[in-house]
């Protein structure tokens, strides 16, 4: 009986530690990779689905669904851009562009805000086990900006 025990008692602390690692290994490994609902720091509803990708190390993310009101434009164009996207349908437009991965978060790129037509310097950090992610944009230097939490959608 004593034996069965121990040997329970092994089994238990081995998937314990099991978990712990994977758990640990994971936390390790998240990543801003998803998609996300993005939430306005001002007014706190959300405001779009940004799905952000990565390919040879730099992050990017594009616009995938906009929460409108039901009599607003439900596909506006950036009409206040003034790059290549000016005109163009914000659904599907990519808005993030160049980050990539800094000790432990994700800088040295862009952002665009559709609505100003105004492109920032970024600065993003992953939050709660991954399930946050802390967008920041900023002129010059990240205290002279904004931050927005997103939320994971997937």
């Amino acid at each position: 009986m004593k034996k069965a025990f121990l040997t329970a008692f092994g089994i238990c602390g081995s998937l314990a530690a099991l978990t712990l690692t994977a758990s640990l290994a994971w936390a390790q490994d998240a990543s801003p990779v998803g998609l996300w609902k993005t939430i306005d720091d001002e007014t706190g509803k959300p405001r779009s689905l940004v799905r952000i990708t990565e390919s040879n190390g730099e992050l990017r993310g594009k616009i995938e669904k906009l929460f409108r009101e039901a009599g607003d434009e439900q596909n506006p164009k950036c009409d206040k851009c003034e790059d290549a996207r000016k005109d163009q349908p914000i659904i599907g437009m990519t808005i993030i562009t160049g980050m990539k991965k800094d000790g432990d978060a994700y800088s040295g790129g862009q952002i665009l805000d559709p609505a100003s037509g105004k492109i920032y310097k970024s600065k993003m950090t992953l939050g709660d086990g991954g399930k946050k992610l802390d967008v920041r944009g900023y002129i010059g230097v990240p205290m002279l900006g904004r931050t927005q939490t997103w939320v994971r959608a997937d």
